[in-house]
């Protein structure tokens, strides 16, 4: 495919780009701002990928004449530069073809992750305690920010449900695959014959949304307010600082704990409220996608298997794309998840590339 016409189009804006934050007006508008500098970064690196790959695509050229070259040792070395330029034009051409799809307008937003145990009792639980600290080192390993917004812990260390918040370059675009049912297939500390047991948690991953993404009115909300169950001492059992929030049309309710403070508790209840109300309206949207497409990014739902954890053969599965690999323990220890997202984000890419024809 001749991309340079697409990429003149992209080098035209990124002079108009700068142009627009060089201004001295730019930070009026901060979301703007944020928007056109993440722009102009996107489209700083296509040119930059660009260049390197016309540069690869030449020296490429350059040393399939050489390796035929009566210079058995110049030839010889020119074979051996092919075998490292073929994989790395692979490479670009693909990193070129997804910065120039269009975009969804959620791939650059923060996410909130929303983990809960599922079938199979305080194993489940356990489970969702894993699977969250493999998102916070999946995270760290992005330089993200992850902070537990909220949390309802169990006795021995697990959770019953617990929501995250994950912020920083592109969140969404790399976490939007998580959503679904994780199953978990392993012995059980408390296991004393040694059977293997299987249990689920159920993950969402919301991107978060703005004001200006959904309308909230005040008469749609109930908001109730109790006292906290959750570890803190007296302070937490003596004061109402858990908040409800149910939101009347949608039925949606959300409830906040975490925090001592009751006006921070109702803070973060909004926040997970408006992003539960973006995720239904994005859910609306998707029906636009191919079902293929669908099947890769799912959701956003609660009721879909889509990855298994087999500790005893060390196999982690992803169903949708029929991945398999057998490091199970370092991606959960370490949150090595890179391999796996980059897989999916392929062959996302690859839908979108057919339905664009």
């Amino acid at each position: 495919m001749d991309y340079a016409p697409l990429i003149e189009k992209r080098r035209a804006r990124l002079e108009e780009l700068e142009r627009l934050i060089a201004e001295p007006s730019l930070f009026e508008d901060r979301t703007r701002a944020g928007e056109l500098m993440r722009e102009h970064r996107r489209t700083q690196e296509l040119m930059q990928d660009w260049a390197a790959l016309c540069d690869a695509r030449r020296q490429l050229l350059e040393n399939e004449e050489l390796s035929t070259a009566e210079d058995e040792e110049m030839a010889e070395l020119a074979r051996a530069e092919l075998e490292e330029l073929q994989p790395l034009i692979a490479t670009l051409e693909e990193k070129v073809q997804y910065s120039l799809l269009p975009r969804d307008e959620t791939e650059d937003r923060d996410a909130l992750v929303e983990i809960r145990a599922g079938t199979g009792g305080d194993e489940a639980a356990l489970f969702a305690a894993d699977l969250l600290g493999m998102y916070q080192r999946f995270s760290e390993s992005r330089g993200w920010r992850f902070e537990i917004l909220d949390a309802s812990p169990n006795d021995i260390g697990g959770f019953r449900e617990v929501t995250a918040r994950i912020s920083g370059e592109e969140v969404f675009r790399y976490l939007k695959y998580e959503s679904g049912v994780h199953r978990v297939q392993r012995v059980p500390a408390t296991e004393t014959q040694g059977r293997i047991h299987t249990s689920t948690a159920t993950v969402a991953v919301l991107p978060e949304a703005e004001e200006v993404d959904v309308q909230i009115r005040p008469e749609d909300l109930r908001i109730e307010t109790c006292r906290s169950g959750g570890a803190g001492g007296q302070h937490v059992n003596r004061t109402e600082s858990a908040v409800q929030i149910f939101h009347l049309p949608s039925g949606i309710m959300v409830r906040c704990e975490n925090e001592r403070s009751q006006l921070k508790n109702k803070e973060t209840g909004m926040r997970i409220l408006r992003a539960r109300l973006f995720e239904m309206k994005q859910r609306e949207a998707q029906q636009n996608y191919s079902a293929q497409r669908r099947a890769l990014i799912g959701s956003g739902g609660r009721e879909e298997k889509i990855r298994t954890y087999n500790f005893p053969q060390n196999r982690l599965t992803d169903h949708r794309i029929n991945f398999t690999a057998y490091n199970l323990d370092i991606v959960v220890s370490t949150g090595a998840l890179h391999d796996l997202i980059a897989h999916m984000q392929h062959e996302e890419m690859q839908e979108r590339m057919s339905e664009l024809g």
